[in-house]
């Protein structure tokens, strides 16, 4: 379900723009979350991100939705992954996420946690949406 590319071409070649983006947060800690939730702040579809076909929405959200909450949306308000928009997720919550898809049995897929293992050198994380 998780894909990685190594170039823009790569990803348009195998679906176009039809895909969520789990992106690592460039932003320093202690940045306002303003800011870091603003549309102006994001640039999708960087090389290092890691990506869910659109089709296989559904299928994430029933493997990992009650894992991925608590993200921050656009308006500033949290609550479950919205597979249509900005999530940004905190070091914190990136900790907390990483060891819940550790202790799952059947879905703890060796992609996501590595990427998520990189995401601790980052100020967290966002999932933006198809």
């Amino acid at each position: 379900m998780f894909r990685t590319f190594s170039s823009e071409e790569e990803r348009r070649e195998f679906g176009g723009s039809y895909f969520i983006e789990l992106q690592y947060c460039r932003w320093k800690p202690g940045t306002e979350i303003e800011r870091i939730i603003s549309v102006d702040a994001i640039e999708n579809w960087k090389d290092d991100s890691l990506y869910i076909y659109g089709d296989d929405d559904n299928k994430f959200i029933s493997h990992y939705g009650n894992i991925f909450t608590g993200g921050v949306y656009n308006n500033g308000k949290s609550g479950v992954v919205d597979i249509y928009g900005i999530n940004y997720y905190s070091q914190e919550l990136t900790e907390l996420i990483l060891e819940q898809v550790k202790g799952m049995k059947l879905f703890n897929d060796p992609i996501l946690l590595g990427w998520l293992e990189t995401a601790k050198k980052y100020n967290g994380f966002y999932i933006l949406g198809l």
